[in-house]
């Protein structure tokens, strides 16, 4: 019997439960960015950041006004979340190549050999494997059971693989909503950059006489920047999404394959 230590580790990694706290420490770190980094004296003509006029690319980005700290705070979530997602759905996959895995199994189920298949999934590992091995054990307990009939047996496995489906892949879906609310969220925010930036820039040039440049121009930076940083952070967010969907849709295809291939062996291997 398993200790309650083997089971924990079998399970891997799992992922980052708080995404709050995510993007809580990577609001902390771009505000460390935006003063220390973006604002450093060294990027603006003078030493002063607030009058001098920007020598560099990171002076031109601090001009972006204190959207860009909430911009980069959703930038960096994204890509937290995205690594964190990189590592748990890897762990889920597990050790070897999955659609190896999966026709192994189907090869062992074909034999009859279900210790064979038990000993694919301990060496594979990850959320397939684990749907796979809980499924074996059922498959194996009602082998034993002399009371209920077939169809009876039958449904006990098929309602195995949906009970160990819903356990596994809400693991693999956490924090992906978050991502998806960054594709909206970093556009919209980008956009409220843009028009605060193109505000300054119209009262520039409202001034009586010459227009105010400087004041022009770090309006039109502050509209420029805060739009790359939101067609950026929308784009990312887009890309990592769609991309570990297509991932999870992948382990979930396996894991409904498996599962229709046990209860038909099951099926056809028994009266």
């Amino acid at each position: 019997m398993e200790t309650k230590q083997a089971k924990k580790a079998k399970k891997g990694f799992r992922g980052i439960q708080s995404a709050f706290l995510v993007i809580l420490g990577c609001f902390v770190v771009a505000l460390c960015i935006f003063f220390f980094v973006l604002g450093a004296d060294k990027n603006f003509d003078g030493g002063d950041p607030n009058t001098g006029h920007p020598l560099n690319l990171l002076g031109t980005i601090y001009k972006g006004g204190v959207i860009v700290p909430v911009l980069q705070t959703l930038l960096l979530t994204v890509f937290v979340l995205s690594i964190e997602r990189a590592f748990a759905i890897g762990s889920a996959y597990g050790k070897g190549n999955l659609t190896k895995f999966v026709q192994n199994i189907k090869a062992a189920l074909a034999e009859s050999d279900i210790k064979k298949a038990q000993d694919l999934c301990e060496k594979q590992g990850g959320s397939v494997a684990n749907v796979v091995t809980s499924v074996l054990n059922k498959y194996v307990e009602m082998e034993g059971n002399t009371e209920l009939a077939k169809e009876q047996k039958l449904s006990y496995i098929q309602k195995e693989v949906e009970e160990a489906t819903a356990l596994e892949l809400p693991t693999l879906e956490q924090n992906l909503a978050v991502v998806a609310t960054m594709t909206t969220l970093g556009t919209l925010v980008g956009l409220l950059g843009t028009v605060l930036g193109m505000i300054k820039s119209f009262q520039a040039l409202a001034t009586t006489g010459a227009p105010d440049s400087v004041a022009l121009s770090t309006g039109i930076s502050e509209a420029l920047v805060n739009t790359a940083f939101g067609i950026a952070t929308g784009a990312f967010a887009v890309i990592s999404y769609n991309f570990f969907t297509s991932k999870i849709d992948k382990i979930t295809y396996c894991i409904d394959e498996v599962g229709f291939t046990i209860v038909q062996t099951y099926a056809a291997t028994h009266k």
